[in-house]
């Protein structure tokens, strides 16, 4: 694979961190550069990992994993949108600043960072058959995502404060979406393959 295929494989996996990532960073109180690079080191340690563990799989069981990844990804995204619309409306509306997170709990940053880096799993496994430095395209991937999740954070911090509330619900509803998307996705193309 060349350089550009890497680079454009790459920046096509980043873009659902990068969505991630603006809605986590309009939930938090004015979010520091260092939040933002710590999420975008989260999210890319996982994204540069997940398509060497697709690697791996893919040289054993590529069968069995494809036929589940998309349905892992949407529980996982689904819950993690609920639980944040759920936070968003318990919240109360004249609650102080102060009670706004200024950072985002790691527990949380590591499911999303695994729910939206499934797909890069599923590239992974079928990268298995191609003759490609799996190395290489997963730290070019990492980085990418790094890069693009640190923007979110940083893009996110200047929307949250003039959604206010509504931006933690629109969050969740992202988180959601993007679930579903990536449900229909490998549904269609089941669909398509029968």
């Amino acid at each position: 694979m060349s350089f550009y295929a890497t680079l454009i494989l790459a920046l096509a996996l980043s873009m659902d961190a990068f969505a991630v990532a603006i809605c986590k960073g309009a939930t938090l109180h004015k979010p520091h550069f260092r939040e933002a690079l710590r999420t975008g080191f989260i999210f890319g340690i996982i994204e540069a990992s997940t398509p060497i563990i697709g690697w791996i799989i893919g040289l054993y069981t590529s069968q069995y994993i494809i036929q589940w990844d998309h349905w892992v990804a949407f529980t996982l995204l689904f819950i993690l949108g609920s639980r944040m619309i759920y936070q968003s409306v318990k919240r109360d509306d004249n609650a102080p600043c102060e009670n706004v997170p200024q950072r985002n709990d790691s527990l949380s940053l590591i499911a999303t960072g695994i729910a939206t880096s499934l797909d890069a799993m599923a590239i992974g496994v079928g990268l298995a058959f191609l003759q490609v430095d799996i190395v290489h395209t997963a730290m070019t991937i990492g980085m990418m995502t790094m890069i693009m999740a640190t923007l979110g954070m940083l893009i996110g911090r200047y929307i949250g404060p003039i959604l206010g509330k509504k931006a933690e619900i629109m969050g969740g509803m992202v988180l959601i979406a993007i679930g579903f998307n990536i449900l229909f996705e490998h549904l269609e193309l089941f669909m398509y393959a029968k």
